[in-house]
């Protein structure tokens, strides 16, 4: 019976998870997440702002801690319709909090929970990042925010399951998704014109050079964090 307790405890967060999934499904939160429904709902979400400014902003950054922690498909278009909503700034700020917190969410489960059941799934990319994760845990997660070449949710998971520390996720985490979270809220805060036409953005923009070369710049800079761990340790 005590056995049967414990393990009834160690994975709590794993039924949590999958009943919050369920929730999320059945509610049609997932259908909301597209860029017909933001064009369907922009002129009710900038009335719900300008009426309830506090409790639109609030509202936004739980949903958006529920879908990181959920990983459901639509955080870009829930980062654009963030700038649709409160402009470039405040849209980037809203987003940063939820996305950290949703982010560090799921990384407290996977480390408690989930790591038996995720650790297999992804062991070859898990296994791909442990090397640089284990020797320069802060510095190499920042240049994998920067660049997102890697889906948001495994680059939560993967930390989790290495055993990296939780305060040096949490940071490199909140400051790797500011530069590409003010880009799509900044493309988000000109949408409305587009979405009234019935078109789409253009995602291509972060290929320009004027986008692209800055965030790779970053990361450079963020390797040279690497680069002089490393020649202090061989010093």
């Amino acid at each position: 019976m005590l056995k049967s307790g414990l393990r009834l405890a160690r994975f709590w967060p794993i039924l949590l998870l999958a009943g919050l999934l369920l929730a999320a499904w059945a509610s049609g939160l997932t259908e909301l997440l597209s860029f017909e429904a933001l064009a369907a709902h922009r002129a009710a979400l900038a009335e719900a702002v300008a009426t309830y400014p506090t409790a639109a902003a609030a509202g936004y950054v739980l949903v958006y801690i529920a879908v990181v922690t959920l990983s459901l498909p639509g955080a870009v278009v829930l980062t654009l319709a963030g700038g649709l909503m409160f402009g470039p700034w405040i849209g980037t700020a809203l987003t940063v909090v939820g996305a950290t917190i949703g982010a560090c969410l799921l990384f407290l489960i996977a480390r408690s929970a989930l790591a038996s059941l995720v650790t297999g799934r992804a062991a070859g990319v898990v296994e791909l990042m442990r090397p640089g994760l284990e020797r320069d845990g802060f510095f190499y997660l920042l240049t994998i925010r920067l660049i997102p070449v890697l889906p948001f949710w495994l680059v939560n998971l993967a930390p989790a399951l290495i055993g990296m520390p939780f305060g040096a996720f949490a940071a490199a985490t909140a400051i790797g998704i500011i530069p590409g979270t003010a880009v799509f809220a900044g493309i988000g805060a000109g949408l409305g014109d587009v979405l009234a036409a019935g078109g789409r953005p253009d995602l291509g923009v972060l290929l320009a050079p004027e986008i692209l070369l800055p965030l790779l710049g970053l990361a450079a800079l963020s390797l040279l964090g690497v680069w002089w761990r490393k020649r202090k340790r061989d010093a």
